[in-house]
């Protein structure tokens, strides 16, 4: 899953891609390079971060959607928490709906989802973090409530992804542990998409403190995930990404 972040403050790439021809460029750019899905993205949700209004954040992906239908069939996501974008995006075309609230932040997310057939990606948050708590156990607790939502609003269990939401509501070191136990959400018997790309984790780790600087970091948190359960890997960086999984791929089936 590539990124495409059209916003003018996302932590990496901010003012990237926040105008239809350059969002375009780049979603090209991205499928020449071996991505599947291309998420697009209005607000960022980097920690601090101030939220965006529900027509602000129209006024952003909406274009890029459009142009998208009209130039590029290509499966689209589009990373929101809020119904009125999630629904406007699937009528533009979205394919999927990756809620960085698991259903649990819009009350009305559930229901657009399930009358619109997308596709959901479940993700786990924390409005912020603690140290003192069994981090893997919130994890499973928490997408387990949001699956009992997804149930209770009639969205099929096979259009379903659960994301463990790396950085999200978690001490860097409780981002590493999520990762090391992805079996056990790989134990809910559904998909796993995982997104460690550029993460503050890897610069406390490695003392790096500018995001595009973090690809070795980000290679190694991905394979690690691939190896204990991911089967989407959400990231900027998409030909070393390829390269790297198709090798981890090619080993793996040789066993």
């Amino acid at each position: 899953m590539g990124v495409l972040n059209v916003t003018p403050d996302s932590f990496s790439d901010g003012g990237d891609f926040d105008e239809p021809r350059s969002a375009l460029d780049r979603v090209r750019a991205m499928i020449d390079e071996g991505a599947d899905i291309i998420d697009v993205g209005g607000e960022s949700t980097r920690p601090g971060s101030a939220e965006v209004h529900v027509e602000d954040e129209l006024a952003r992906v909406m274009p890029v959607l459009d142009a998208l239908r009209g130039e590029i069939d290509w499966p689209v996501s589009i990373d929101t928490y809020k119904a009125i974008v999630a629904r406007a995006a699937v009528d533009a075309g979205a394919d999927i709906i990756n809620d960085i609230w698991g259903l649990q932040r819009d009350p009305d997310m559930a229901r657009v989802a399930s009358d619109t057939g997308a596709a959901v990606i479940l993700m786990h948050n924390r409005t912020e973090a603690d140290a003192s708590i069994d981090i893997v156990a919130d994890v499973l607790n928490f997408l387990k409530r949001s699956l009992d939502i997804a149930a209770d609003a009639g969205i099929r269990p096979d259009s379903i992804v659960l994301d463990p939401g790396i950085g999200f509501g978690k001490t860097w070191q409780q981002s590493i542990e999520v990762i090391a136990h992805l079996p056990d959400l790989a134990a809910l018997g559904l998909p796993i998409l995982l997104g460690a790309s550029r993460k503050s984790f890897i610069g406390r780790l490695l003392g790096i403190e500018t995001p595009k600087d973090r690809l070795n970091g980000t290679l190694a948190a991905h394979l690690a995930g691939a190896a204990t359960g991911a089967r989407i890997i959400r990231a900027h960086d998409i030909k070393a990404h390829r390269e790297a999984l198709d090798v981890f791929d090619a080993i793996r089936n040789a066993e």
